[in-house]
């Protein structure tokens, strides 16, 4: 089973722990780097702002990325040493970085030429807390152009690799890409043989490419008009969690994670099927068991929800490494709907349509918009995100397990929640991070076991049928009976 949640739940198996980051050198050559023309794409220029503005908050605020497998073998240290120079040096996402302040970021290129990572042994370790302290304290965030590290922790026979990397620079599918690539030029080097690695595409040049294209935009532009055509319905705002979270305007909260078994491969299936013969897909229903799961606790007719879309265009984007997404709106009416077959199709086709302004951002949006619009969203906005992932697409889903992937983020801080449904060949899963109160793990809790009970009946019974709309009643937070919940949650 691949791992996920947050850096809490990596347990590494305790061994000698050697490390590899950019020398003095190398640091040296990228403070002193010029400045590059082409501006962060959207989703980074906000992030970056985001972490500038919260950079006293006392905590790693920026999102660190773990990516963690094992190879089983002795470990060559030369060959990782070429292995990781290589993975650094062939995608140029890790030969920028950007100084950012009151005036915006400013992107600055490192040579390739100038960029060496070297080895450190630090010994034996005994405890995994003691590891996962380490990475996190010798990653820096994305203030400073060497935010990511690696590593080796060595075993009997076999190793287990790191790579920290933070959020500035990749995304779910290059964590994927960087447990292959990473493989790949390990054995290459190992056994001395060219890599078969294709020439990957330039995420700088993707990030001109957005901007030059968001630079067309205005407020006549068809997919701009649907977004805020599509906000002002939700009162001029993106959604929120529909339940309470317990969550005060001051200070920080951070955040926790759960995780709840779904669906084994045999259910999984039959939902599909349901799903297909409405002309939907397991996406598509998906976004119908939320809608309807809002509805049910919230008494809300109309559904708005979000969920990423990668942005990669090409097929050396499709090998790059980078932060490629944006987040498009899923909205539709869960009114008159008396079964979830029939949201399934609209939700399918809600989905079509938000994928048409996946090249959209929203970010962008409210650039051009005027206080006569009535967007009240601000700087630094979060959402609730709902993600699908299939694993079993991935390059060498087969081979994840006995890999013993992980895919970990550092606790940061959490206003609303985000949820991934993954689906694998063995099992599908429901994860959630959310803000680390009580009120808000017992709405995640109530929202999970309400999910849970749509789609074990479209399982079950082909469908599921929700109260009349005169039953509906809208649920506070002293009316969760969590008494009477029957979930279980992952470990």
């Amino acid at each position: 089973m691949v791992k996920f949640g947050l850096v809490d739940r990596w347990m590494p198996v305790p061994g000698r722990l050697i490390s590899w980051a950019p020398t003095e050198a190398s640091r040296r050559a990228a403070r002193n780097a010029p400045e590059h023309p082409t501006p962060p794409a959207h989703i980074q220029e906000a992030y970056l702002e985001s972490a500038y503005r919260n950079r006293h908050s006392g905590f790693r605020f920026s999102r660190l990325c773990l990516i963690t497998f094992d190879i089983v073998g002795v470990l060559d240290i030369d060959a990782m040493t070429s292995a990781v120079n290589s993975f650094v040096t062939r995608h140029d996402t890790f030969l920028t970085w950007f100084t950012t302040g009151e005036q915006g970021s400013r992107r600055h290129l490192v040579d390739a030429a100038e960029v060496d990572l070297a080895p450190t042994d630090h010994g034996d370790f005994t405890d995994p807390e003691l590891i996962r302290d380490h990475v996190q304290a010798a990653t820096p965030g994305p203030d400073v152009w060497e935010c990511f590290t690696f590593g080796v922790i060595e075993q009997p026979e076999r190793f287990t690799v790191y790579a920290a990397i933070d959020h500035i620079a990749t995304d779910g599918i290059s964590q994927a890409l960087t447990i292959y690539e990473l493989r790949e030029l390990y054995t290459s080097a190992l056994t001395r043989t060219a890599s078969a690695l294709p020439t990957p595409g330039s995420y700088v040049e993707y990030c001109q490419r957005e901007r030059a294209a968001s630079a067309e935009l205005d407020l006549e532009s068809p997919t701009v008009r649907s977004w805020i055509d599509i906000v002002q319905s939700n009162g001029g705002d993106l959604p929120t969690f529909p339940l309470d979270l317990g969550v005060g305007e001051d200070g920080y909260t951070r955040t926790a994670d759960t995780a709840y078994p779904l669906l084994d491969p045999a259910r999984a299936a039959r939902f599909d099927e349901a799903c297909e013969g409405v002309g939907a897909k397991f996406s598509g229903g998906i976004f119908a068991a939320a809608a309807l799961a809002q509805y049910e606790l919230t008494g809300r007719s109309v559904y708005l929800g979000l969920t990423p879309k990668s942005t990669r265009a090409t097929p050396g984007e499709w090998g790059a490494i980078g932060w490629f997404a944006s987040l498009i709106p899923i909205h539709f009416s869960v009114a008159g709907a008396t079964s979830f077959l029939q949201l399934a199709a609209l939700a399918q086709q809600a989905f079509v349509d938000g994928k048409a302004l996946g090249d959209t951002s929203y970010h962008r949006v409210l650039e051009l918009v005027t206080p006569e619009h009535g967007i009240t969203t601000k700087p630094g906005w979060t959402a609730p995100m709902i993600s699908y992932v299939d694993v079993r697409k991935l390059p060498g889903e087969e081979e994840l397990a006995a890999a013993k992937v992980g895919l970990f983020g550092s606790r940061g801080s959490s206003e609303d929640v985000f949820m991934w449904i993954n689906r694998f060949t063995d099992h599908t899963s429901a994860i959630f991070l959310y803000p680390d109160t009580e009120q808000a793990g017992r709405s995640i809790d109530l929202y999970f076991a309400k999910l849970n009970e749509i789609f074990q009946s479209v399982v079950d019974e082909g469908d599921y049928h929700p109260p009349a709309p005169d039953c509906i009643t809208a649920m506070s937070s002293g009316d969760l009976a969590l008494g009477r919940l029957e979930t279980s949650r992952v470990g």
